[in-house]
């Protein structure tokens, strides 16, 4: 049997212009399907990946961003946001989507996916990782 291994998705761009946001959804959706232990971590303009209310009309692009609501039924329940990539950008973690998860040994309590974390917190839970991916 083998062990579980622990994957994180460091996700630093914005979310629309290149194809880096949704091809980390794509590989974060695979790794999940396989059993890995999934989490993601938002940094940089990677915070726009997530936050309320996007509209691609303008951008020609399709709107991913419904998917990130589905991470939690892949067992993906751990998205790490830097604070201080928020601050810098103006934002808070009420401009981010409310995204859940829900745990079946609590009664299928809703819980929070979204962990917001200092710098330093961020660098601590990247070393505890197995392999760390950036897009």
């Amino acid at each position: 049997m083998s062990e579980i291994k622990k994957f994180m998705y460091l996700n630093r761009r914005a979310p629309y212009g290149t194809i880096y946001a949704w091809e980390s959804l794509e590989v974060v959706l695979i790794g999940a399907a396989f059993e890995q232990d999934v989490s993601l971590a938002f940094v940089d303009d990677g915070v726009y990946q997530i936050m309320k209310g996007q509209d691609t009309a303008e951008v020609g692009m399709k709107n991913f961003s419904p998917t990130y609501s589905a991470l939690g039924d892949y067992e993906v329940t751990k998205l790490y946001v830097e604070k201080e990539s928020l601050e810098e950008r103006g934002l808070t973690i009420d401009d981010l989507m409310d995204l859940k998860w829900e745990d079946e040994d609590e009664d299928w309590a809703e819980k929070d996916s979204i962990i917001l974390v200092s710098r330093e917190e961020l660098s601590q839970a990247m070393s505890e990782q197995d392999v760390v991916f950036s897009f």
